[in-house]
């Protein structure tokens, strides 16, 4: 399994690393894993959202090459970008593009939306998201009918967007894997492990993290609870 996770300006740096390392140990413990940080553009250094903090897109986003596509959401001020909040000490002015819907939405000018329907139209891709990963697919029209989950403040927003949104910590849609808050990612790339390569990889790296998955993942199976027919 080779996955590729997607770095864009004002990405949340815990979004990418958390499913890399797990992912990365997955392949360390069995030898069927192998994971790169891309963007849309190539090679380059991706300054998240988060300090200034940047990390290295050592590729180019190419469906043609992996199997799993990972897109994390942004990190940076959750108001309105319309609101004018209180300024920390020594930040200097809000501006309204450091707001999380705004670089989410800035994802939409790049070439990354073009790759991801790529790689959506390609059954033999699994495209998955953390946090506000899956509001990016959202906006750009490619979760139209999908099950799919965000950030718990973002559920309004996804739903709008024409996803059939589910309060869950991880949603199993086939080809679409979406988590939901930003430590999510951990339980992302564990499930990722267990159904792709096998649970006996998913329990030894979360052996070797001291991590457990958390809750339930959702799947469109079973029979439906009496307070949702």
């Amino acid at each position: 399994m080779h996955a590729q996770i997607v770095l864009f300006d004002g990405f949340d740096p815990l979004d990418a690393v958390a499913p890399f390392e797990v992912l990365h140990a997955g392949g360390a413990a069995s030898g069927a894993v192998s994971v790169e940080l891309v963007s849309a553009e190539g090679p380059r250094d991706v300054v998240g959202g988060t300090g200034g903090l940047a990390l290295r897109a050592t590729a180019a986003l190419d469906p043609a090459r992996a199997d799993v596509i990972v897109v994390p959401g942004a990190s940076g001020r959750l108001d309105d970008p319309g609101d004018t909040p209180d300024r920390d000490a020594g930040a200097g002015e809000p501006h309204p593009d450091d707001t999380v819907p705004a670089r989410l939405g800035r994802t939409l000018t790049t070439e990354l939306p073009a790759l991801l329907k790529t790689a959506m139209d390609d059954p033999d891709v699994t495209v998955a998201t953390v946090c506000g990963g899956s509001l990016v697919l959202a906006m750009a029209g490619l979760l139209e009918g999908r099950h799919a989950v965000t950030h718990h403040m973002g559920m309004d927003m996804l739903g709008a967007a024409g996803a059939r949104a589910v309060r869950a910590r991880v949603v199993d849609d086939g080809d679409l894997v979406t988590a939901g808050g930003v430590t999510s990612g951990l339980d992302l790339g564990l499930y990722l492990l267990e159904r792709e390569v096998g649970p006996r990889i998913a329990h030894a790296v979360e052996d070797l993290f001291a991590y457990e998955r958390r809750g339930t993942v959702w799947r469109a199976a079973g029979p439906v609870p009496a307070g949702e027919r």
